[in-house]
């Protein structure tokens, strides 16, 4: 029951604080250590694509094991300093590795520049959170871009952290945001990280397979419980959930955009290329800045409720067995 109340603290600290600028934050370090191996096992090894593959492959092992190892190894020495030193480093853990507040304060920040600045304000703010180019994009491609984004996070920053957190405690969940940060910095399809960053991302699309799929139906959840079309959003989930590049994408922008009854996704530029992607959703109606608020309502009720099965779901397995 200890990872229990430590995801709790964890889920309840995230809410009120969301990530404060002056707290070192794992993420950060692991982007560090990436860099760093990145640049070693590059000068290891050949400069082939074979050579580049098993870089990344080595990549993709050492990072994830070495947090998984060096998180569980700090709970264990706290563990024998004092049991509640133990707990707080682990909630202390399990608030960081949940992103909600911080996507939902960055979100409103691009709805409140839609709203109340200007053009390039909302491009500034909703390139903080988005990977594609931004400096060309119109006032519905922000929000459209802001939208996205909220969905898409809802999984990765939030849904799969806390079935990681609940399943091994915070240990298990830093190891899949190393996952997941290897993916963000490496799992390009371009020139430079075609095949180095190749298993990072087959790895972070393993990693994502079940909390995707799970985010996806708890956002539908969310739907219904914000006042949105909850039929709509599985109806375009059973139809556009595989309209993506990955095979996890699509499950929470497909629920998204059939909840608020707009279109998503379609081309959008990356490093000065335009990408063709198709669409998602169909366009009932066009998008706006409200979509802003309507997607955030829906992030913290279907965050809260997967906060509230899974705890139940370790509850009801360890408690029995007394653990």
């Amino acid at each position: 029951m200890d990872i229990v109340l430590a995801a709790l603290c964890g889920f309840l600290m995230d809410l009120a604080l969301g990530d404060p600028a002056w707290m070192p934050h794992p993420v950060v370090g692991m982007g560090k250590c990436i860099a760093a191996l990145e640049r070693g096992l590059r000068r290891a090894f050949p400069k082939t694509p074979r050579g580049e593959l098993a870089a990344g492959a080595v990549l993709a092992a050492l990072l994830p094991l070495g947090t998984l190892g060096l998180a569980a190894g700090a709970l264990w020495l706290c563990g024998l300093a004092h049991p509640a030193l133990r707990f707080a480093l682990e909630a202390v853990w399990c608030w960081q590795a949940l992103a909600m507040r911080g996507l939902r304060d960055e979100s409103r920040n691009v709805y409140r520049a839609l709203t109340g600045g200007t053009l390039e304000q909302a491009r500034a703010a909703v390139a903080r959170i988005v990977g594609r180019d931004t400096a060309a994009l119109s006032a519905g491609g922000v929000t459209k871009a802001a939208v996205e984004t909220v969905a898409e996070n809802f999984a990765d920053g939030v849904a799969a952290p806390m079935f990681y957190m609940l399943l091994g405690g915070a240990p298990l969940a830093l190891c899949y945001k190393a996952v997941n940060t290897m993916d963000s910095m490496v799992g390009y399809k371009n020139e430079r990280y075609l095949y180095f960053g190749r298993a990072a991302a087959k790895l972070d699309d393993a990693a994502n397979y079940l909390p995707a799929r799970m985010a996806a139906l708890l956002l539908a959840g969310a739907a219904a419980l914000t006042g949105q079309d909850a039929r709509g959003a599985l109806r375009i989930w059973r139809r556009d959930r595989r309209s993506h590049a990955s095979p996890n994408s699509a499950q929470t922008e497909a629920v998204m955009a059939g909840a608020l009854g707009v279109q998503l996704a379609g081309p959008a530029s990356y490093f000065g290329k335009l990408y063709e992607k198709p669409t998602i959703g169909d366009a009932l109606r066009p998008v706006e800045p409200g979509d802003i608020l309507r997607a955030n309502r829906m992030l913290y009720a279907a965050g809260t409720l997967c906060m509230a099965l899974l705890a139940c779901a370790r509850a009801a397995v360890c408690l029995p067995l007394g653990l």
